[in-house]
């Protein structure tokens, strides 16, 4: 640490008319010899003056510049341990000074210092003191050469600089699916949860959707006509549109209904008819001209899924050159076993016409299927970034053939593809806030759980016994593993446990496949199959269930896991994709014993689905103090939207900066 000079040496540096080269010679000639005891007296080591006539004139103490502290090998005896080293050769002032010094080495070394031995000696003037002493003899540190004098003084700490400002960005979502209102599967989930995390960031965030027949109005607040007369094109006319408004917990959502006989949306579900691929074209359609009408100029257009990937195309091929050029688009693929193939009507549709353009394998045209359009394809190639939902999924779909065909393009444009891993909002799957249910709870609390487990059983009309419930949740879809669902409810059954599930399909035959299951099975106290998807019902399900049931084929993230996690309800998973990452075996994992919070499989067949389904009803029963620690460290882990709403808004600004 370099000091500063006090007292009689800054009357010294005050002073241009002494030398400090000079006087320090004339110091090293008057010093002591090595082969004689050196004095440590006060006042000793000054030198004598005279005036030009030889008159002797006071003594003037050696010029006290900094001093550094040289250990010698010459004898001096060895002060005691509680004394301080007395400098030599020093006049009183000088004294003074280098007992300042070593009494500030002390404050500055290690408690109980060891003791030192040998001389101390006056140096060059650019000396300083060292304010970090090793655990060392202080003579060592002592010995060190001193810095340039010029060197500046140590720099304060740098102040805690404010958080990087960044502009609020307007981002639409056009979307099939949103939680709450109209969910299918984890879609819905994905756009209710990144849109709160992004508005919660300062960012203006809208969402645009169909007006479906079988919306929850109940969730809807404030929900009115703003845009009675959107016609948008159609084959060589166009289509009456009216736009409606509201508030889907605190989320501003915009509601398109088009009046035609095609009846695109008013229809008793979501999914699941001949005309998907039309009805999806019309609404993305209609999403982008409404921006247009009433002059909506986004930052961001975030797209999701083959429902809304024609976005990107007609903004590019079409509304751009109606002077939309300010907007970027963000692609999010959830699933690419869903594409949305079709075949050249959509270009008379549409208005995009020139098949020797769109056919074309750089565009739209299908790698697979000779004549046909992949929309899906279409949103790869226009938009300026895509994404799936997790950095997993997104290297098996382009490198290990779970890209349904589009491999070749996403492996051309690789350079804006990757992964995103989703989050789950914590606002609604909380089971310490969660209203759905009779009793919260949380992990301090955990018993209370058990209270949502009889009344699960009560809606359900289950026998209320001792045995464990394992649940499925989701899209009745091949992708979940239905094989080895319709397996696990027999053997479910089998083991002595109850089985629970709550799903639909798009496809109908696999509807009355599992109709037919469930008249089979009506009778059995331990079973209950729910064909359809009810909200209410999935909270009460996950937070009454033991176990969660998850065998899927593949699987781009999953949400169901993370949702079960914070429920203290503990899933059972194939090794694939999202799944990998998230859930860690029990018994198996590499991972640190508080790590652990599931059971998992690798083979896609009965006995893998069995070899952890068995493990998790036989831990429930024969270790239930095991299987609470379980539940315990499923509900510790975070998959909240934090991490993963700054992923998409580096994304955003990366788009917007390109």
């Amino acid at each position: 640490m370099v000091k500063k000079s006090t007292g009689a040496r800054d009357q010294i540096t005050q002073n241009p008319a002494k030398d400090p080269q000079t006087v320090q010679a004339a110091d090293d000639a008057s010093a002591p010899s090595q082969s004689r005891k050196t004095s440590t007296r006060k006042g000793e080591g000054t030198k004598r003056r005279t005036d030009p006539q030889g008159v002797e004139l006071p003594a003037e103490p050696a010029a006290l510049t900094p001093v550094v502290f040289r250990a010698d090998a010459s004898a001096t005896p060895e002060p005691p341990a509680d004394e301080t080293p007395q400098a030599t050769g020093l006049t009183e002032s000088a004294q003074i000074e280098v007992e300042a010094l070593a009494s500030e080495v002390e404050t500055t070394a290690p408690p109980n210092p060891p003791e030192t031995s040998g001389s101390l000696e006056a140096a060059a003037p650019e000396t300083a003191v060292s304010d970090a002493l090793p655990a060392e003899a202080e003579t060592e540190a002592m010995a060190e050469p001193p810095p340039p004098a010029d060197s500046p003084p140590a720099p304060d700490p740098q102040p805690v600089l404010p958080p990087v400002w960044r502009p609020a960005l307007f981002i639409i979502h056009v979307t099939p699916e949103l939680a709450s209102v109209a969910k299918v599967g984890g879609l819905g989930d994905m756009v209710f949860g990144l849109t709160r995390e992004l508005a919660i960031r300062g960012n203006h965030v809208e969402i645009i959707l169909p007006k479906y027949a079988s919306l929850r109005y109940d969730q809807i607040y404030g929900l009115q006509e703003i845009y009675r007369d959107l016609w948008v094109p159609w084959y060589e006319g166009a289509i009456h549109c009216t736009v409606y408004f509201g508030f889907v917990h605190g989320r501003k959502c915009f509601f398109i209904e088009p009046h035609s006989q095609d009846n695109f949306f008013n229809r008793p579900s979501i999914y699941g008819y001949h005309d998907d691929v039309m009805r999806y074209a019309f609404f993305s359609r209609a999403a982008i001209e409404f921006m247009w009408k009433t002059n909506k100029h986004p930052d961001i257009i975030h797209c999701h899924d083959w429902q809304t990937a024609l976005v990107p195309v007609y903004l590019y091929e079409q509304y751009q050159a109606l002077g939309m050029t300010h907007p970027r688009v963000c692609l999010t693929i959830h699933n690419f076993a869903h594409q949305g193939l079709v075949g050249p009507e959509l270009l008379r549709a549409t208005g995009l016409h020139r098949p020797e353009r769109f056919f074309s394998h750089t565009q739209l045209g299908d790698h697979r299927y000779p004549n046909t359009l992949n929309i899906l394809k279409g949103g790869i190639v226009y938009s300026n970034f895509v994404t799936t939902v997790s950095p997993r999924y997104a290297f098996e779909s382009k490198d290990m053939g779970q890209g349904f065909g589009l491999e070749p393009v996403l492996h051309t444009h690789h350079i804006k593809y990757g992964g995103v891993v989703n989050g789950v909002d914590y606002d609604i799957w909380n089971p310490e806030i969660d209203h759905h249910i009779p009793v919260q709870y949380g992990i301090d609390t955990l018993d209370r759980k058990y209270d949502n487990k009889r009344a699960l059983r009560h809606r359900l009309l289950l026998a209320d016994n001792e045995k464990a419930i394992v649940a499925f949740i989701g899209r009745l879809d091949p992708q979940k593993g239905l094989e080895l669902v319709r397996h696990a409810i027999f053997y479910t059954l089998e083991r002595g446990a109850q089985f629970v599930l709550l799903g639909s399909s798009p496809d109908g035959r696999i509807n009355t496949d599992f109709w037919g299951l469930k008249r089979m099975l009506n009778d059995s106290p331990d079973c209950h199959l729910e064909i359809g998807f009810d909200e209410d019902l999935s909270h009460l399900i996950y937070a009454g269930a033991d176990m969660i049931l998850v065998p899927s084929r593949f699987e781009p993230c999953g949400l169901t896991q993370l949702i079960a996690m914070r429920y203290g309800t503990i899933p059972i998973v194939r090794a694939v994709g999202g799944l990998a990452d998230t859930v860690f075996d029990k018994d198996y994992s590499s991972r640190p014993l508080h790590e652990r919070n599931g059971y998992v499989f690798n083979d896609y067949d009965n006995p893998g689905l069995e070899s952890a389904l068995g493990r998790a009803i036989a831990c429930y029963r024969d270790y239930p103090e095991h299987f609470r620690e379980l539940m315990k460290n499923a509900m510790r882990w975070d998959y909240s939207w934090n991490r993963p709403g700054q992923d998409y808004l580096n994304i955003y600004d990366y788009i917007r900066e390109s």
